[in-house]
Formats: structure tokens, sequence, C-alpha cells
């Protein structure tokens, strides 16, 4: 057998592997899970699967003209993944609007990716995480997004940790938020590998492309004042105008009485609106 066919194999396996755990209703919010995921994701092709790298480790990064990101020491991992998980458990996103809570996750996400738990197959565990942490917010989506850009993906969590002051280039979340603001808000963010890699002759034409992006809307909702929970109401709504309370409060995870909360708030600031009455109405999105 070649190399190129143990890695479509590799790849195949993994793949599967991706969409059983991504339809299995359980999660829990927690370094051990994030370690179990790898765990699931690579046993059987990987000797360390699951388990936290005891080495030191660098990589060379087409984006960063073959410079590395500097990851976590081997003997500080299990103590920053901790870190980094409490943190984020008590973080509250009930005030923040979506362009916050966005921002938040990213560099949430790539935190947790810059520690590079593993010694390989973290960005995979790191979606597959990512996809099921979203999910407890009441996002309902596949691992499409992150398949199909994969290395996009990959590329914007290393320019989220990448400094060289001394070449003006700074560690940025921007490449990393287009990535999460196409998955959340159905946005239609351009998402090509060659705007991330650090060259001193693009940097005028990424800069222009990104004014560019900032003056043409590409939100389909137009909710950018929506917190994180609204937004995945919106997102059920869209798919099922019909639903009743009771069903986007199991879909979001969410009481009864918040939901009509957040239904009557949402309606009263005009973004929805419901039609032909309680019994047998449905909800139109006005924004």
């Amino acid at each position: 057998r070649s190399s190129s066919e143990d890695r479509t194999e590799e790849a195949d396996k993994v793949s599967a592997r991706i969409t059983e755990i991504l339809s299995e209703n359980t999660f829990t919010f927690s370094p051990i899970e994030y370690l179990a995921i790898h765990r699931h994701l690579f046993e059987g092709i990987f000797s360390h699967a699951g388990q936290i790298r005891d080495y030191n480790i660098t990589k060379n990064e087409w984006v960063l003209k073959g410079a590395t990101v500097l990851y976590a020491s081997a003997g500080s991992i299990r103590e920053t993944l901790e870190y980094d998980f409490s943190q984020e458990k008590i973080f509250d996103y009930k005030n923040l609007n979506i362009d916050e809570a966005i921002r938040h996750i990213a560099r949430f996400v790539s935190g947790i990716w810059q520690i590079h738990a593993f010694g390989e197959g973290n960005t995979r565990t790191t979606a597959v995480f990512t996809i099921k942490y979203l999910h407890t917010f009441g996002f309902n989506f596949s691992n499409e997004t992150f398949a199909n850009h994969s290395w996009y993906f990959r590329n914007a969590l290393v320019r989220a940790n990448y400094n060289d002051l001394t070449k003006g280039v700074y560690a940025t979340t921007e490449f990393l938020e287009k990535f999460f603001r196409n998955l959340i808000l159905n946005e239609q963010n351009e998402l090509k590998n060659r705007n991330l890699q650090i060259d001193e002759i693009e940097k005028e034409a990424i800069q222009s492309a990104k004014q560019t992006d900032m003056d043409i809307p590409k939100c389909k909702n137009c909710t950018l004042d929506c917190t994180f929970e609204e937004i995945a109401v919106l997102n059920y709504l869209k798919e099922k105008p019909n639903a009743t309370q009771k069903e986007i409060a199991q879909h979001i995870g969410k009481s009864e009485r918040t939901v009509k909360s957040m239904t009557v708030n949402l309606s009263e600031r005009g973004i929805i609106e419901r039609k032909n009455g309680r019994r047998n109405g449905f909800w139109e999105i006005k924004k």
C-alpha cells in the first residue's frame, strides 16, 4: 500500500467518526471531553490518541512563510487547558451582541488550539469540539463548513496566534471571525487562504479587501444587535416558522419562559412578527 492510500483510509475513518460524534446527543464542556474527542477520532490511527503530548513542538507554516506559532510547552498543557476552560465556563454571553459573541468564541477556540495539546490531530479535534459546543447555544449545523474550508480554518487559527512586530504582523481573529460569521449568520465572506498569508507586497491589497468587506453588508438577517441565543432562535424560525415556543425551547435548551421573553423582545424590536394569530400562526423574520 502507498502512503497516499494510507492517508486516504485514515481520512475516511476520521470523517466517519466525526459524523458519529456529531450525531450523538451528548456533550460535557470540559478538558476531559476535549481529550475524549481526540481519542475517539484517532484510536487505532495514532498511538497517542487521547493523550496529552509530552514533548515540545514547532511547525513550519505556509501561511507564515515558514515561521511557527509558539505552542504551549509540554509541561504546562494540562494546567493551561484547565484554565482556559474554567474561564470560558463562567463567561456570560447574555448581554453580548452577535459581533461580540463571535469575537469571543473566536478567541476561545484559537486559544485552546494554540495550546496544541496533542502531537497530531489538534485542528480536527478543535473543530469537532467547537461544533458540539456551539450546539449547546442552539445552533444546528454539520461539519460541512469545516470540511470544505479545513485549510482556511487552520490557517485562520495560525494567524490568530502569531505576532512578528518587526514585520508589522499582529495576531488577529478577523479571519476566524469571517469563518464563524459564515457558519452562524450565513454570511458569504470570501474564505481564501492567499488572503491569510503574510506577504509585504499583498498588505495593501488585503487592507483594501478588508475595507470592501466592511462596506458591503453580507448578513442575510441584518441582526447585528442580537445575542447569540437570539440568533439561534432566528435561525431555527427561518427553518421552522410554525415552531411553537415549546419547540423553540427544546431546540435551544432554554425554558419556555425564557423563550417567551426572547420572542416578545424580538417582536418589540421589529425583528420578528407573529402572523395569523397564536394558535395557527407562524413567525415572520422582518430584518
